[in-house]
């Protein structure tokens, strides 16, 4: 009896347990966040980056042919913007304002790492660093945002946020897809703008690139322009990537800080027409500067691109991003696909004042917009994709008047063929 009892109740028990444990189970289970179907994930997760040029009908031998003779352009052609000094460096110029810029290079090494050019990585990198990046003092870390490729003087000492946004991003793949044993440390090059940066507290009014109160990256980190932002420099799926692969302890800081520049997105892309200002508050309102009234203008173009980047790789804001890539392109069909301006009012009517680009003060089709413009049909807005066929046609040359951009127009023009061809990817470390 006593051991018959002793057994059920050792039966029930352990009955009991399983119940319990099969519950806390199933509430963790309910509990724990659900993978997003595959069709909704973004490329970084699945791996898979589309061609648009494939999808609007052309060969892959004809897509390969076409990125690479964009890169002959830009870096090697009669017109090129990228030049080496010695056995060792190079610069990429924008050669129509004489000088080298943190943009300029940092989009260099973007596609030297995407293209898996490691020399051309490397002799910018270094190049970068000898002249531009300050070794001591307040800028520590940072880098002079433009230099006099003739004289070596520099144009500036402060920085411009996205450099070192693009700096720090192209180090981290580079990492990824070279090692860091090669000759240079990429991570440990990295980390050291990052970790500089978060020693920034305010000692001769130099800040964080990102505005730790807002979470949006700051126009210039250094005096009043920490206070206030430019568009074109809210990349959230770099920041992605940096909490993906900067392991520096900021992970959860960078993720909240993609998050907001999403929501800054919506704010600052007007609602008739998908267009925003170059330069912005934090709210997302116009921010005047002393050279150009606000509007729509060269760093604009750079949005519609950084989007739908973040669309492909990340793909957490799908539905807006959609919506918005019909308005833009939407707004740019009404102008005419083959001969919309290239500077806007938000309201979609011309400005008044036209900012030149170099010495030239002329309203233009230009390439580097109808690039950024196509590179928006990768959010499957485009039905005809007639955005991706007007740049397959489109020729990075001078124009009728002889004006001719091979630095601003010649980068975003590759960077747009890179994206639709689906050969700019979040490169991850290569499995052992």
């Amino acid at each position: 009896m006593g051991h018959y009892t002793k057994l059920s109740i050792g039966r029930r028990l352990a009955l009991l347990l399983g119940l319990l444990y099969a519950g806390l189970g199933n509430v963790a289970a309910q509990r724990a966040p659900r993978p997003a179907p595959a069709s909704q994930q973004g490329a970084f997760y699945t791996g898979k980056y589309p061609s648009l040029l494939r999808e609007a009908g052309y060969s892959q031998a004809d897509i390969d042919q076409k990125v690479a003779q964009a890169y002959h352009d830009v870096f090697e052609g009669l017109n090129k913007v990228y030049f080496e000094v010695g056995d060792s460096m190079a610069y990429v110029s924008d050669v129509k304002n004489h000088d080298a810029r943190t943009e300029g290079l940092s989009y260099g090494l973007m596609v030297a790492v995407q293209l898996d050019k490691k020399e051309v990585f490397d002799r910018i990198w270094r190049w970068s660093k000898k002249y531009l990046q300050h070794q001591s003092g307040p800028l520590t870390g940072y880098f002079a945002w433009s230099i006099n490729t003739a004289t070596l003087k520099r144009n500036s000492e402060g920085p411009a946020s996205d450099g070192e946004l693009y700096f720090v991003t192209s180090l981290l793949f580079a990492s990824n897809r070279w090692g860091n044993a090669t000759g240079i440390n990429y991570y440990q090059e990295a980390r050291r703008i990052l970790d500089a940066m978060w020693q920034k507290d305010g000692t001769g009014d130099v800040h964080n690139l990102l505005n730790t109160q807002h979470k949006q990256i700051s126009f210039v980190p250094v005096g009043d322009m920490y206070n206030w932002t430019d568009p074109s420099y809210h990349l959230p799926a770099f920041l992605e990537v940096w909490a993906a692969y900067a392991k520096d302890g900021h992970e959860p800081f960078y993720r909240a800080c993609a998050d907001t520049s999403r929501a800054f997105l919506h704010r600052a892309c007007r609602a008739a027409t998908g267009l925003n200002y170059d330069y912005t508050e934090f709210s997302g309102q116009p921010h005047a500067t002393k050279w150009a009234p606000p509007a729509f203008r060269y760093d604009s173009w750079r949005v519609p691109m950084n989007i739908a980047m973040d669309y492909v790789w990340f793909g957490k804001d799908k539905a807006w991003q959609q919506q918005y890539a019909r308005r833009f392109q939407g707004f740019l069909r009404g102008k005419g696909l083959h001969t919309f301006e290239d500077q806007f009012n938000v309201d979609g009517s011309r400005p008044d004042f036209i900012l030149p680009a170099g010495n030239v003060k002329k309203l233009r089709h230009s390439l580097g917009l109808v690039a950024t413009s196509a590179a928006a049909s990768l959010m499957r807005q485009d039905q005809q994709l007639a955005f991706v066929h007007a740049l397959w046609e489109a020729k990075l040359a001078p124009y009728e008047d002889g004006y001719f951009d091979p630095y601003y127009d010649g980068l975003l023009y590759l960077f747009s063929l890179m994206h639709l061809s689906g050969k700019y990817q979040a490169i991850k470390p290569a499995q052992p």
